[in-house]
């Protein structure tokens, strides 16, 4: 028996010596903040998430890791246990105490559970699950979507049908995992502990145990539509509204919609990120709607009304006032987008431009000569324009 626990934590030792940092894993510093690790999870997430890797092994493996990372960087207790002894902080391997069995909790507080399970002393946890055999709820994972709309329908609003896979509980058990009419069990082994301690002189060692897995309990008869994992994946449409004033890159949160929580936890939520494509006729400034208009010189000289189309087809008459240059800017005050926080509305930004045509008739041609001549603008070629550019110049 010592040789074995010798061999089982010298594999402990190396698995965790070759684990990597879990700060690593999300991209961020130590001291980053809880916002700063969310985000950092939710880009890794949105990137290797089976969905979007069918599959992929590699893919899943690092959406594994980086959910385990999350897990224990997104709750304070955990995060401090893995800052102060790594990853030995969070399998329950903490060090150990050359002399007789010491109650840890009583020292350490806060890292009684982890002290104690090396010690041979039973942690809050298992203690509980000496009362109550049985599993406990843990929260579903948030998933992720990305969705293209056009600038129509960021600036309207509108509802996308959005199909995903994702966990839902289990309808044959009701999210227990269990066959009806049967329950968990106390493991016999364990007896709830959820490890099994080895004593090596003055030491003792744990490990989970072989018979439940750690868990405490057994489902001596499991659910035969889930096999007692309490949730099923399954295929959904949902529609969301995508409120209008959505800017590109936008991150919206639909709650509950993520997978189901374990044995009855509470659900993850689906977030959402817009993408808006790009229009040929209009763009968005701020909350400021553009396009351009094409006018003659006419136009443009003599000042005239003109009747515009919005981008959600309604109609504008916009004024040209005489002498109007190229590049003016009309503004239609409230006629761009809505902000999504404060509700107000942006304006409609017209930009003059002038239409330059490339034939005309004869008639035409002759009398844009004539105004030509007569606002001395040159016409001829590049030769005749240097001349009279001199001939101007010296008189």
């Amino acid at each position: 028996m010592g040789s074995i626990s010798s061999i089982t934590i010298l594999l402990k030792a190396i698995t965790m010596a070759t684990k990597r940092d879990y700060y690593e894993i999300l991209g961020v510093a130590k001291t980053a903040s809880e916002q700063d690790i969310k985000a950092a999870y939710r880009k890794l997430a949105l990137k290797y998430h089976p969905d979007r890797n069918p599959d992929n092994k590699e893919a899943e493996e690092k959406f594994k890791e980086a959910a385990e990372a999350y897990e224990i960087l997104s709750d304070k207790a955990k995060r401090q246990q893995y800052d102060q002894f790594g990853h030995a902080g969070t399998q329950g391997m903490g060090g150990f105490y050359h002399g007789q069995d010491v109650n840890m909790e009583d020292i350490f507080g806060q890292f009684g559970d982890i002290f104690g399970s090396i010690f041979g002393q039973e942690g809050r946890k298992q203690k509980a699950r000496r009362k109550n055999a049985g599993p406990i709820a843990k929260q579903g994972h948030d998933l992720y979507k990305e969705l293209s709309i056009t600038l129509q329908e960021a600036y309207t609003g509108t509802k996308k049908d959005i199909g995903y896979y994702h966990f839902v509980p289990c309808p044959g058990c009701e999210g227990k995992g269990l066959k009806k009419g049967t329950s968990y069990e106390l493991c016999k082994t364990c007896e709830g502990a959820g490890e099994q301690h080895y004593r090596q002189g003055f030491f003792t060692f744990s490990q989970a145990c072989g018979t439940c897995g750690g868990e405490g309990y057994t489902i001596p008869s499991p659910c035969p539509i889930c096999h007692g994992q309490s949730r099923v994946q399954k295929y959904e449409t949902i529609s969301p509204t995508i409120p209008k004033g959505i800017f590109d890159g936008a991150e919206l949160r639909v709650p509950k919609a993520g997978d189901a929580g374990v044995f009855g936890g509470p659900s993850g939520s689906l977030f959402i990120k817009v993408t808006v494509k790009e229009d040929k006729k209009f763009r968005r400034v701020d909350d400021n709607l553009e396009s351009t208009v094409m006018l003659t010189y006419p136009q443009l000289v003599f000042g005239s009304q003109v009747e515009i189309e919005n981008i959600d087809g309604t109609k504008e008459t916009i004024k040209i006032p005489k002498g109007c240059q190229v590049g003016h800017r009309i503004v239609i005050s409230g006629k761009g987008f809505t902000n999504i926080s404060s509700k107000r509305n942006g304006d409609l930004v017209i930009i003059t431009q002038c239409h330059v045509p490339t034939k005309l008739p004869a008639d035409a041609i002759e009398l844009l000569k004539e105004y030509s001549e007569k606002i001395g603008t040159d016409t001829n070629s590049s030769e005749s324009s240097i001349k009279s550019f001199f001939k101007k110049f010296l008189g």
